[in-house]
């Protein structure tokens, strides 16, 4: 049963730091635009939280429908709140036709379902895993020991991407703290999926490239992958 805590504990460390190999290799190293950039994401953090989920014997089926009311409520309680930061940065271009509908479907929905997987859920799920056996008074202690995992996580991915080693990743924390307490709250991962999505899709109308949530960002320099990314003076994509 130890090594089996210790495994899911491993996890969880395993997640931050894949998340830091594929942001400092894709977007600090090769700088690939983002939309290019998230089909590596997409495509190793999903064969990842596969692995842990068959590793894990996950019932996935009665994750989501425990609690699913609750789950959404608290999702769209959250969304008010990150959409309301959102809305307090400052606007820039976005696409238009054809190419705002990708962008809502990719770097909206696509991004912000699997940063909500990998940050908010998985995270909360290998502690719960370890904890299951708890009573109500050892309950709380979980919840803040699950929030810890989430913010390491989210702080070790975040930190592979070179505009968040300064303070900036600090706001990065207490968005996602919002994030995985509205999970917490519910009890259903719903509600970090809607409200991590939401704020994506939300940060695609307002305008990509001053929006912190939806990195890589390379200031004035062109993308690999030929992008303009200059939040001074940004095109759409």
């Amino acid at each position: 049963m130890m090594d089996q805590s210790w495994l899911s504990l491993a996890w969880v460390l395993a997640a931050g730091w894949l998340g830091f190999a594929i942001a400092a290799a894709f977007s600090h190293g090769l700088r690939l635009s983002r939309r290019a950039f998230l089909v590596p994401y997409v495509a190793i953090s999903g064969i990842f939280l596969y692995a842990y989920s068959r590793w894990g014997q996950l019932d996935l089926e009665a994750l989501f429908a425990h609690n699913w009311h609750w789950g959404l409520l608290c999702g769209t309680l959250a969304t008010a709140l990150l959409v309301l930061n959102v809305l307090s940065q400052p606007a820039s271009a976005r696409s238009a036709g054809a190419a705002l509908l990708l962008d809502v479907a990719w770097v909206g929905v696509g991004y912000g379902i699997m940063d909500a997987l990998l940050l908010n859920v998985m995270p909360v799920v290998a502690v719960w895993g370890v904890f299951s056996g708890a009573g109500w008074q050892g309950k709380l202690a979980i919840g803040a020991l699950a929030l810890l995992a989430s913010l390491l996580v989210t702080l070790l991915y975040h930190l592979g991407y070179g505009e968040f080693r300064n303070r900036k990743v600090l706001l990065v924390l207490v968005g996602n703290a919002v994030i995985t307490l509205a999970f917490l709250a519910s009890g259903n991962p719903l509600a970090a999926i809607v409200s991590h999505a939401a704020m994506h899709v939300a940060a695609v109308f307002r305008g990509p490239e001053t929006m912190l949530q939806l990195p890589p960002h390379y200031g004035a320099q062109r993308s690999r992958a030929g992008e303009g990314l200059s939040p001074s003076a940004p095109r759409a994509s």
